[in-house]
């Protein structure tokens, strides 16, 4: 018997989902759904848009108006609805490679234009559905099928970089600790402009293998020792830190949101002072 979240939010004739065994990306679906549900957001106001990977196969489980798109373009399409819907919640469900390789244009910009849009990266460091080559998020040292040697490659820290490029919510959580990437979800969603949450996810059947991290259980087991919140790394020597991953709000400002810039340069087309 389904829960009352999956009955309320996805589409529980197309369950069970692809997703392969111990894959963390269903638990980073229901955490959008369930901070999409304690907003109280009404399902007709609601956008979900991905791209191509495996992430992005969350947007057929989701009972919104939803749209899987073309590979490293779902920020682009996302633009298009808020633009011509700017009362809509636009939520983009992304992957690592979708997001920040063939799809890091779109992202750079989007943050720029501060438009609103909530975006959340399901990052498992790897491409998953094309055979496990090595994503910019994979990090240096580590294997996978284009570079069985060790990746030479530095690894993009994706909130810096979405801060950098002028996102004013920024954030990022982990498959273990759910309340947490809730909560960051909920916080992208009410921000008044770009936001991006990355969802540090697993991936057993490819990075797991590749990396011998271990089983799925082994894998969730390392994030709860070593994704550590931002507050609690503050107390923290550089040692300690050594190898960890932050989570948590990463940055948080205020500037104008883009569709309200818009409006604005109509009106004055249009002859208003």
């Amino acid at each position: 018997m389904p829960s009352q979240l999956v009955q309320n939010t996805m589409r529980t004739k197309r369950l069970p989902h692809i997703w392969c065994p111990g894959c963390g990306h269903g638990i980073l679906m229901r955490d959008v759904c369930q901070a999409i549900e304690n907003l109280g957001l009404e399902r007709e106001k609601v956008s979900i848009v991905s791209g191509i990977g495996c992430s992005s196969r969350a947007a057929g489980y989701m009972d919104y108006n939803t749209l899987h798109t073309t590979h490293g373009r779902p920020i682009a399409f996302a633009t298009g609805i808020k633009m011509a819907q700017p009362d809509m919640h636009v939520i983009v469900i992304t992957g690592d490679g979708d997001a920040t390789a063939i799809g890091g244009n779109h992202l750079i910009h989007a943050a720029r234009r501060n438009i609103d849009l909530t975006v959340v990266v399901f990052n498992n460091s790897i491409y998953g559905m094309t055979g496990g080559q090595y994503s910019p998020t994979t990090p240096t040292g580590e294997k996978g099928t284009t570079a069985p040697y060790g990746n030479i490659d530095g690894d993009f820290d994706i909130p810096k970089l979405a801060e950098a490029a002028g996102a004013t919510y920024t954030a990022r959580g982990d498959c273990y600790h759910v309340p947490q990437m809730i909560k960051l979800i909920e916080n992208g969603i009410k921000n008044k402009g770009f936001s991006i949450i990355e969802g540090v996810s697993i991936c057993p059947t490819y990075y797991g293998r590749k990396n011998k991290k271990g089983s799925a259980v082994q894998m969730m087991h390392w994030q709860e020792q070593n994704c550590i919140d931002i507050k609690k790394a503050e107390k923290m020597t550089p040692d300690e830190l050594k190898g960890k991953i932050l989570i948590g709000e990463m940055s948080h400002t205020v500037r104008p949101e883009y569709t309200e810039l818009y409006d604005e340069i109509i009106r004055k087309a249009g002859g208003a002072k």
